[in-house]
């Protein structure tokens, strides 16, 4: 019982945040709007969800060109292959395009658009540093994430602060570039700042959503595979501190251009794998224990709130607490 109650509660903090973000913005669009009476940046806006919509649609073939990516045929690694096929159906989802990343990042990302159906793609890192049962453990949360349609739904929501900013900066440059009307000028300059700062506080609520959807993806994992909970602990662990060990800037670099694709954020490596204060340990599962003991500081709960993944700490105790109830 405690185990459905706190999957509602995570399904219901996603909705709850999705209706926020959409509320809020068609509230202070409106007010904003009717308070100006500027009616023709409404091509502004439009213009604005057309790029993104366009951009969605392309968005397979740049992150297959930034991130080295080709289909992996089935006889390269038919496990691999086994593996997402029975995870598919037991996600009740069909089974999406196997690719691989030929970058040394240990990570994996599910991706796609109507142009290309959906996709998962695992890293050459990720297959070198995981083993089996971990692959699988990550794979089933990219599988949790086309579930979910996690991809369009980030998509619609990341659309929001980009409007609201693409109008501020339009207003902020035609009141500093069109005639000598001060007042009107100065009125669009402050109406500019105020989209401006309004997107910047609708994009805490986008990254407070995308954090709620790994943890989602996460608990799907850990239903569809077998012992999906621990093996997943352990390849975030291990996807942590290995990331961290890649130390050349061109590596570095790799992660940072579609990072809320992946299962973790490349850019926060560093950051979370300092939980770990014992780097040399003797066995798989002390790893995920060394990041468990440690205390969540307050450094550490406001570096969170400003990124597209949760905390290793948190993240990893979750997964704990549903290893024990199932």
């Amino acid at each position: 019982m405690k185990k459905i109650m706190s999957l509602w509660k995570l399904r219901l903090s996603m909705v709850g945040t999705l209706a926020l973000i959409i509320g809020l913005s068609t509230l202070v669009f409106t007010v904003i709007l009717w308070f100006a009476g500027v009616f023709d940046i409404i091509t502004v806006g439009v213009m604005v969800v057309a790029f993104n919509i366009i951009q969605w649609l392309i968005a397979p073939y740049m992150v297959d060109a930034i991130y080295k990516v080709r289909a992996l045929p089935e006889n390269e690694n038919p496990q691999l292959h086994q593996a997402v096929s029975n995870l598919s159906q037991k996600s009740g989802i069909k089974k999406p395009k196997l690719m691989l990343s030929q970058i040394p990042l240990p990570n994996a990302f599910a991706y796609g658009s109507p142009l290309t159906g959906n996709r998962v793609a695992v890293t050459q890192g990720l297959l070198k540093d995981l083993d089996e049962g971990e692959v699988e453990a990550v794979v089933g949360h990219e599988l949790g994430h086309l579930k979910h349609r996690d991809v369009q739904v980030m998509m619609t929501v990341s659309l929001l602060p980009a409007l609201f900013t693409y109008i501020g900066y339009s207003l902020m440059l035609s009141s500093m570039y069109q005639g000598n009307r001060r007042n009107e000028n100065g009125n669009s300059a402050l109406i500019g700042i105020a989209f401006m700062a309004f997107a910047m506080v609708l994009n805490m609520f986008t990254l407070y959503l995308s954090r709620l959807r790994e943890y989602y993806a996460d608990r799907h994992s850990a239903g569809v595979v077998d012992n999906g909970a621990q093996k997943l602990s352990m390849g975030l662990a291990k996807i942590v501190t290995s990331t961290k060990s890649l130390r050349k800037p061109q590596q570095q670099k790799q992660g940072l251009a579609f990072k809320s694709l992946f299962i973790s954020d490349p850019e926060r490596a560093t950051a979370d794998a300092a939980a770990v204060t014992a780097m040399h340990v003797s066995g798989k599962s002390d790893l995920v224990q060394e990041i468990l003991s440690q205390k969540l500081t307050t450094e550490a709960k406001i570096a969170e709130a400003f990124s597209t993944h949760p905390n290793i700490i948190k993240r990893l105790r979750a997964l704990q607490e549903l290893s024990q109830k199932t």
